[in-house]
């Protein structure tokens, strides 16, 4: 009898070991084409990703290899490159309303910045973001199907967003195609979806996008000193943020001109 409740207790050790491995494969091969093929879809350029990893017993986890394309017209080959992300979550919530992430930290990404008086590249992606997503939260995404669609509406809440050690290459084609490779300064959100609604994956993908390619315009015209009119050009567009109210960035390159 002894010898049958070892091995039944032995059986049971390794279904659960094998649940385990096969919803961490599941998940991990969830993220990675729920980002390769909504992502695409929401910002009509092309998403790769080589490699997501997420432990459920911790909450921690990785993305390796995230690279964001150029809109159509665009010379330079992407606009975002991220060699390592991390995250940490709260594994109880995987299977909750809300997933809850404590923190982000996109780690030394390359950001590219190409454009000037017609706008930029930056600023398109995010115009193809409000285009192409509608409803609640921007649930609706244009060409998704219903199970993508399901993956837009998650709620999620991230507490502390931040992108540290970015590289910025900018060409501005106002100055006949400037080139400039500056540090940008570290970029910080937090409490992003804190309240009962959450914040949607297009909602996140907004606010982060819009909150880099501020941070881009800022230091192109602080680092380049005599853009003048071009500077203040280049702002034009910057668009609406995530929440629909207008950029102050506009205000606050005119003040650094003043100042000089």
């Amino acid at each position: 009898m002894k010898k049958i409740l070892v091995r039944i207790a032995i059986v049971l050790v390794v279904l659960i070991v094998l649940v385990a491995l096969s919803v961490h494969f599941f998940l991990d091969g969830a993220v990675k084409n729920g980002i390769e093929t909504l992502g695409p879809k929401m910002t009509k350029v092309d998403v790769k990703l080589d490699a997501v990893s997420i432990s459920l017993l911790s909450g921690s986890g990785k993305i390796k290899g995230l690279v964001i394309g150029n809109p159509e017209g665009y010379k330079t080959p992407h606009s975002i490159s991220i060699g390592t992300a991390s995250l940490a979550l709260k594994p109880g919530t995987l299977l909750s309303d809300k997933v809850v992430i404590t923190s982000i930290n996109l780690e030394a990404p390359e950001i590219t910045f190409e454009g000037g008086l017609g706008g930029n590249n930056l600023s398109k992606i995010l115009a193809n973001l409000n285009e192409n997503t509608s409803g609640p939260g921007g649930t609706n995404v244009a060409g998704a199907s219903p199970k993508e669609e399901k993956k837009a509406a998650k709620k999620l809440e991230v507490d502390d967003f931040t992108i540290t050690g970015a590289k910025l290459d900018a060409n501005i084609t106002d100055l006949g195609g400037k080139t400039l490779t500056v540090p940008l300064p570290t970029i910080h959100l937090t409490n992003l979806g804190t309240g009962p609604d959450g914040i949607t994956v297009t909602e996140l993908t907004k606010q982060v996008i819009s909150a880099i390619q501020k941070q881009a315009v800022e230091t192109v015209a602080s680092e380049s000193g005599n853009l003048g009119k071009a500077a203040s050009n280049l702002t034009k567009g910057l668009g609406t943020n995530a929440s629909g109210t207008i950029n102050n960035a506009a205000k606050g390159i005119g003040d650094l001109f003043k100042k000089k």
